[in-house]
């Protein structure tokens, strides 16, 4: 059964199995959660990125984790509201957590932290994604088991509260 929790914090700071990456398409960097991974990690993980080739929205791609606690670190790229139809926009923002998920599942990662994708430049609404990512990753562990824990890393206490609610929410 995986435990799911919510914490505010620095996602750069979790001593998990992998922690997701809310990178660009480049893969090699950028602001925000981005930025604080690929500065935490290291040049080494610019070095493995460089190689990847960049990544399309909703898709993920797995690299060591360097100077993280963490082991590993899953980049997906998450879609620009603007860009999209709020469909196109939700299908998109799963895509990218069933596809880490699926990562973790073939590679035999236990614990993972998701950062909040795409609610910062990106635009995508904080609530919206609160509500769809929480039901839907519960809802994708419940049928497919294997992972023991995971967590939404939140980076300020408004995201934690959306988190928190969406949570109390299907619990309920």
């Amino acid at each position: 059964m995986t435990v799911f929790s919510i914490q505010q914090g620095d996602i750069t700071k979790f001593d998990v199995d992998v922690i997701v990456n809310a990178a660009n398409e480049t893969l090699l960097g950028g602001g925000g959660v981005d930025g604080a991974i690929h500065r935490a990690a290291g040049k080494g993980l610019l070095e493995e990125c460089r190689r990847l080739n960049g990544c399309q929205t909703g898709e993920a791609k797995l690299t060591g984790g360097y100077n993280l606690p963490a082991h590993h670190i899953i980049h997906t790229v998450g879609p620009i509201w603007q860009h999209h139809t709020p469909e196109e926009a939700d299908q998109l923002l799963l895509n990218c957590y069933f596809n880490s998920l699926r990562i973790c599942l073939k590679k035999d990662l236990q614990s993972i932290a998701f950062p909040c994708i795409s609610t910062g430049v990106y635009g995508f609404p904080s609530k919206r994604a609160a509500q769809l990512v929480v039901k839907n990753v519960t809802e994708f562990c419940k049928n497919h088991p294997g992972l023991s824990q995971v967590i939404f890393c939140c980076f300020d206490i408004e995201s934690k509260t959306l988190y928190d609610q969406a949570f109390h929410e299907i619990v309920s």
